[in-house]
């Protein structure tokens, strides 16, 4: 217990410093993610969360204080491999595929083939590779991945403890107390982002975390479980794919589709948003976590899985302003923004007619300048004036 607060301090503290620290090097190299398009953030908070983690998990093995247990070691590798490749996705834009392959490849050595079976420990691959994506893609606004993900990592770490897995429950306590140490940083407004490295790397390691913890168990309640840990997380990849599909875009291109998009377009501000999303986290996790100890009927889940398309298709109907569209006014009457192409309301009475008004002079008759003589005219008053002159000498 004493080690796990020791713990717990250490990689909050380190993981503040190290996402200070390497800001500046980020800046630097480029390493940047674009919020709202003025502001350029540093992904320098994934590399402070990963290096935080395990130097910490691993100085408690090391040292014997907190021995990880039999297949800890493997989950910890593998996810710092999904976090070397998604540092890689930082710097140098991999494509999806990609990352889609490296990270089933890397959940395919934890998941325990010998409890969960063949067929579920294949769909459990794609599963961890998909929740590991979801949180990369939850890393889109100020505060709002490290927020979701302190909160599963609660959540699950609370599961293992109840199957009295003491290594995974400090390995999960480490990794939330080192996403705390970040969201000093990356609360609104961001000065750091987590970024590929980081967001994978804590996807992965919560949603591999709860295989671990429910393998063995019924399958059916298992699998509610698993989507109630991660429910936030997969409406959110739920709305972007509706809202793309639907207006006929790439699903893939990156646009102002996600949860915290939406809440913003409701009124919110961006702290209000991630708070919202963490409540929402804290709901779904709640739930799993008493349906997997027994408080609570494996039913319970039912309330989560309909929860999420009703929130998902309740914020598709959000209409959200279209990216690089320019406002052309507000309209004076509801105070929002008018895209270029239509005009802007007046603020006169609809049965108030304007009145027309006088035109100048000026403005009815052409400038003197623009009246041109014809040339014919002109060049016969020349001749007149030239035969004047000759009548004048010769007389």
């Amino acid at each position: 217990m004493l080690y796990g607060i020791v713990a717990a301090t250490t990689a909050l503290l380190l993981a503040a410093v190290l996402a200070a620290l390497l800001r500046v090097p980020a800046l630097r190299l480029g390493l940047l993610d674009r919020r709202q398009r003025q502001r350029r953030v540093p992904l320098s908070g994934g590399v402070a969360v990963v290096l935080a983690t395990c130097l910490v998990v691993v100085g408690g093995d090391r040292t014997g204080f907190a021995p990880l247990g039999e297949g800890m070691g493997t989950l910890l590798a593998a996810g710092a491999g999904v976090a070397a490749l998604g540092l890689v996705a930082d710097a140098w834009r991999l494509k999806t595929r990609f990352l889609v392959g490296g990270t089933a490849l890397a959940a395919a050595f934890v998941v325990p083939y010998g409890d969960t079976g063949s067929l579920a420990g294949v769909a459990a691959v794609g599963w961890i590779a998909c929740v590991a994506l979801a949180f990369r893609a939850l890393d889109h606004a100020d505060g709002v991945a490290g927020t979701v993900g302190v909160v599963t990592a609660f959540g699950v770490a609370a599961c293992a403890a109840a199957e009295v897995m003491d290594g995974l429950a400090v390995l999960l306590s480490v990794l939330a107390a080192a996403l705390t140490g970040f969201l000093m940083h990356n609360w609104p407004p961001a000065r750091v982002a987590l970024g590929g490295c980081g967001a994978m790397f804590t996807g992965f390691l919560l949603a591999a975390a709860a295989v671990t913890t429910r393998a063995g168990q019924d399958t059916a309640v298992g699998a509610g479980v698993l989507f109630a840990l991660t429910a936030v997380a997969v409406a959110d990849a739920l709305l972007v794919l509706l809202i793309r599909r639907t207006a006929g875009r790439p699903p893939l291109r990156r646009g102002p589709d996600h949860l915290a998009h939406r809440l913003r377009r409701l009124g919110l501000t961006a702290a209000g948003a991630a708070v919202s999303l963490g409540v929402a986290a804290f709901a779904g996790v709640a739930v799993g976590v008493l349906v997997h100890t027994g408080l609570l009927g494996a039913r319970a889940v039912l309330w989560v899985a309909g929860g999420v398309p009703v929130v998902v298709l309740v914020l598709w109907r959000v209409r959200a302003r279209v990216p690089g569209q320019v406002s052309a006014g507000r309209d004076p009457r509801t105070g929002h923004a008018v895209p270029v192409g239509r005009a802007v309301p007046s603020r006169r009475p609809p049965g108030d007619r304007p009145r027309p008004r006088r035109q100048s002079v000026s403005a009815v008759q052409p400038p003197r300048e623009s009246v041109e003589s014809p040339p014919g005219a002109a060049r016969r008053k020349a001749s007149s004036q030239v035969s004047g002159v000759l009548r004048v000498r010769n007389g």
